[in-house]
Order: C-alpha cells, then structure tokens, then sequence
C-alpha cells in the first residue's frame, strides 16, 4: 500500500479510539504507534477518567508498546494521532525514539509540533522526529469542534 493511503488506514483507525475517548467524556483525542503495518500500542485521552494528567492518547499508546516490546526506546514506529501532540507528549516521543509523527488537526493554542511551538525544529534533542500534518484533518478537526460545541 503507498504512503499515503496507509497512512489514511490508521489515521481512520486512530478516529476510532478518539470516538471511544468522546464516549467516556474526554476530549476526543485517539492515536496509536505502529512498526512494520503491526499496531503495537493504542490509546485514546483518559485524563479525567484515569485521575493522571499524563493519561494523553499520545502516551497511552506510547506506555502500551514499550510494555508490549519491553523496551521504552521504540525506533522505527510510526505515531499516528488525530491533533497535534503538546509539550508533554512531543518529549515522550522523542525519549522513545519515535521515527515519524502523522497528525490530523492542529492544537492552535497547546500544539507543540507547528502551532505554538516548533519542537521538532529544534536541534537542542539528539534524535530527529519526521512528521506530516493535515491526514483527515477536517475529519479530526471535527470531533474537536463538535465535542466542545455539545458541552456549552
């Protein structure tokens, strides 16, 4: 499958995990991590439901493949998550080493990526982080909009 029609696969895949974030009441925010076409970790934003404010979807997946692989160093994977990662879950990546970011919507105000701030711009780190902006960005978008407009 070409790059981009992969990476609209697990985009939608990470839509889902976001409308199961939106069912517990959370910000509808889905991503997981992928190495070679095989899912390794999964997660969607728990925050509220798990009490931990580091309960991102970006580190849910991130904690369940790194106890999946049993190693937290996860080069070669590929994050999908359907906003842009803040301050917080762009160091997590970094720390694991993850190869390629591919997000779909932009955080205006917390993105961390190419919103806010520009992270991965920054030659301070010693790993190097690719990543791709705008896969079903409306879509992602959407759910964003929508769950904040239903809690007005």
């Amino acid at each position: 499958m070409e790059k981009a029609k992969t990476d609209i696969f697990w985009m939608e895949h990470a839509i889902a995990l976001a409308l199961k974030a939106r069912q517990a009441g959370e910000v509808p925010v889905g991503a997981l991590l992928v190495r070679d076409d095989i899912v390794l970790g999964e997660g969607y934003n728990q925050p509220v439901s798990a009490t931990d404010p580091t309960a991102h979807a970006e580190i849910v997946a991130l904690r369940a493949a790194a106890a999946r692989v049993q190693n937290y160093r996860l080069p070669g994977t590929v994050l999908y998550v359907t906003i842009e990662p803040c301050t917080m879950c762009v160091g997590a990546m970094i720390h694991a080493r993850v190869a390629r970011l591919i997000f779909g919507a932009r955080e205006p105000r917390a993105g961390a990526v190419c919103s806010s701030h520009r992270l991965l711009d920054s030659t301070a780190y010693n790993h190097n982080i690719e990543f791709e902006e705008g896969v079903l960005a409306e879509e992602c978008s959407k759910l964003i909009r929508d769950f904040f407009k239903s809690r007005r």
